[in-house]
């Protein structure tokens, strides 16, 4: 897989309802079991289109992306309180460790999968917390998102995750996507 960033002249498209047939509100909160005093990592948040569904939900959630011209055009809707905008690459996460309480990714895991990507994850992660993952599936048909060659596979995402010291609690593939829940 190559290292690639969403276009900032197609960020309008982040902001789409639509993504919702991909992966709603109500199942990413689901998911990341967390309470009101969560901190949380949203990884490649581009706009906060999800940022802003999970935020009133947690003490501080983390929007991470690589373009900070991404947060420029967060901030430009208004963040939320909760929000704190992060510059990083997820391979190089500037928190402590076991510091967040939960973390996830919507259609981005295939622009940051790495060895290093997954041992920070573990690193600042506490113990107990969950890694929400959902991202475009290679056993999916493609008519969606990228080109299937970008994609990873849910056999490959799971082998990843556990290679990283994360157990699989819930694992399965979509029509054109993946689901998987993790706890450190």
């Amino acid at each position: 897989m190559g290292f690639h960033t969403f276009p900032i002249d197609r960020a309008d498209a982040l902001e789409d309802p639509s993504r919702y047939r991909f992966c709603s509100r109500e199942e990413l909160i689901a998911a990341l079991e967390l309470d009101d005093g969560a901190a949380v990592a949203d990884l490649g948040s581009g706009t906060g289109f999800y940022a802003d569904d999970v935020a009133p939900f947690v003490e501080t959630l983390y929007a991470v992306d690589v373009q900070p011209e991404m947060h420029d055009l967060y901030r430009e809707k208004e963040l939320p309180d909760a929000v704190e905008t992060v510059t990083a690459d997820v391979s190089a996460l500037p928190f402590d460790d076991d510091h967040l309480d939960g973390a996830y990714s919507v259609m981005t895991h295939h622009e940051y999968a790495s060895e290093a990507a997954f041992a920070e994850l573990a690193r600042v992660l506490r113990s107990g917390g969950r890694l929400v993952t959902v991202d475009w599936s290679a056993d999916g048909p493609g008519d969606d998102g990228p080109s299937v060659d970008e994609r990873f596979g849910l056999e490959a995402v799971t082998d990843q995750l556990e290679e990283a010291g994360f157990s699989i609690e819930l694992a399965h593939n979509r029509p054109e996507t993946l689901f998987v829940v993790a706890r450190r």
